[in-house]
């Protein structure tokens, strides 16, 4: 089975390295795309050494830029590899603008090349469609002809839109794959006693999404509420760099004065980080589902999640909406309360470390295209 393998930005790392490591372990030949959206080199050469991910056989570097303009990028730069190594299969993950392009280009060639797409962490909904995430996992699942759900809900939520359920397969949360792969080694790293701080003692926060960052007030918003709970506890801040250039841009740096702001950090150093805090506040989606298996109490810092399964089975909670200052000190003051939980206690179904297995178990299963299902 000849299987490529699309990475585009910081949060697909962690989700195609397992499943790349699976199709080797079965014999396939996988193939590692790796578009450049994640745009700042180092961070990216870090996050590929970190997870143990060879050097991707196809670099395309697409860069920073608009939603339209990155997105024609990537398809513009990824048609003629797909042309060059016509694999039988395209797996794209997650919601970034690189899982809607190469899907795109894989559906519009699929007769040609002989492909079919696979989207994995296909399904899931947030229902707001300010996010450009939400356009790219609806229009991702349309072109897609497997679709691999990390939770039951996820399989609703297709069905509800009409996809039939001969093209979905649960396959449970590849990044926990990942997590748990790695949580012996964050353990041994102690970045929280690198760092001087106790255990279970000190928050972590992340804040990277448009919504609250390139607009004024909500940031503000966000970074008072931070400095609040940084009144209570030592508050540890590795700051995307959109985050710190508009808190920079808008005046907003005397904020940040009681917190300890990092920049960015490696995937197992910032498991390490979140393993040993009382609680967690982010806009990040992978960080729901992490804290919801480490037990970790979560504040997402949204007006709604596409991961709801993280609310009613997990560790998660949203903050008041609309953000205030007082609202999200209050909701993680309630959550830091709230005993933590054994890691794996409030687990998802699927959430077990083995989705990549039932991801390739799920490619091959099914026919090459064009070819009978019937075996003769």
């Amino acid at each position: 089975m000849r299987v490529l393998l699309v990475a585009g930005a910081r949060p697909n790392f962690m989700k195609v390295a397992p499943i790349l490591a699976a199709l080797r372990r079965a014999g396939d030949d996988a193939i590692l795309v790796h578009t450049g959206q994640h745009y700042d080199a180092t961070m990216s050469g870090a996050f590929f050494r970190d997870l143990d991910l060879p050097d991707p056989d196809h670099h395309l570097g697409v860069g920073s830029a608009s939603h339209a303009v990155q997105t024609a990028r990537v398809m513009e730069a990824f048609e003629p590899v797909l042309l060059e190594e016509r694999p039988e299969w395209v797996v794209v993950v997650g919601d970034v603008n690189s899982t809607l392009a190469c899907a795109l280009v894989a559906a519009k060639l699929g007769e040609e090349v002989g492909c079919r797409v696979a989207h994995v962490e296909a399904g899931l909904r947030s229902g707001d469609w300010r996010m450009p995430e939400e356009a790219n996992r609806v229009l991702t699942d349309r072109l897609a002809d497997l679709l691999l759900t990390p939770s039951r809900d996820a399989e609703a939520n297709l069905r509800g839109e009409g996809i039939g359920p001969e093209d979905v397969v649960f396959a449970g949360n590849v990044m926990i794959d990942t997590l748990l792969a790695r949580l012996a080694e964050a353990r041994r790293r102690d970045q929280p006693g690198r760092l001087g701080l106790e255990r279970g003692a000190y928050a972590v926060a992340t804040v990277h999404r448009p919504s609250n960052v390139d607009d004024r007030v909500a940031l503000e918003a966000v970074l008072r509420g931070l400095a609040l709970v940084a009144g209570t506890m030592p508050l540890v801040f590795p700051m995307h760099p959109r985050t710190r250039a508009r808190a920079r841009d808008f005046g907003l740096d005397a904020l940040l004065a009681d917190v300890v702001a990092l920049d960015p950090i490696g995937y197992t150093d910032m498991v390490s980080l979140v393993e040993g805090a009382a609680v967690v506040l982010t806009d990040s989606g992978g960080l729901q589902e992490e804290t919801t298996v480490l037990g970790i109490p979560c504040v997402t810092l949204r007006e709604q999640t596409e991961r709801p399964i993280t609310v009613t089975a997990g560790t998660n909670r949203l903050a008041p909406w609309p953000l205030t200052p007082d609202g999200i000190a209050a909701t993680t003051q309630a959550a830091a309360a709230e005993a933590r939980v054994p890691v794996g206690a409030r687990s998802p179904e699927g959430w077990d470390g083995r989705a990549a297995e039932r991801i390739v178990a799920a490619l091959a299963a099914r026919p090459a295209r064009g070819a009978s299902a019937v075996a003769v």
